[in-house]
Parts: structure tokens; sequence; C-alpha cells
């Protein structure tokens, strides 16, 4: 199955993310598809940017978001509150 998830970067106690496509037997900071956004959440105010055209797209196909990752994804509106994808405008 492929889950989109985060990836840990950064230096010890000032954590980033990436938001990558991965597939789930593949351990936390290894192999991935794609990254598609990065989660910045140690600056003032807290940085997140994702490619909503290519979130669609891997939700399209049956990608599994993480629990944290669906509330970044409801947070720039690719998901709605009940968790379903929001067609582009």
């Amino acid at each position: 199955m492929v889950k989109i998830r985060l990836r840990r970067t950064g230096k010890t106690k000032q954590p980033s993310y990436r938001i990558v496509v991965a597939d789930s037997r593949s351990p936390r900071d290894g192999k991935f598809i794609e990254t598609i956004g990065y989660y910045l959440p140690t600056r003032q105010p807290k940085v997140l940017e994702i490619k909503a055209d290519r979130a669609r797209y891997w939700l399209g196909v049956g990608a599994q978001p993480t629990d944290v990752v669906v509330k970044l994804l409801k947070r720039v509106n690719v998901l709605d509150e009940q968790g379903k994808v929001i067609a582009e405008a």
C-alpha cells in the first residue's frame, strides 16, 4: 500500500519534515516515491507548503494519508472536514 506521510529531517531538537509518498513497508526516513511538500513546525509562524495537485493525484489513485498528514491537508484545503478530496476550482 502507498502512504502519504512525514519524513523527518533537520538537526537534533530542530525538526523539519518533508511530506512524501512512500510504500508502507519502507522505513520512516527510507526510500520514497515522491516529495509533495514540507512542514517546518519550529518556525514562527509555522511553515507548511504542499503541492495540492500532486496530493490530489495520489489521493485519487488510492494513497492513504497518515493522521497527521490528514490534518495538514485539511489546513491547506485539499481535504474537507469529512476527509474527502476537494476538487480544484
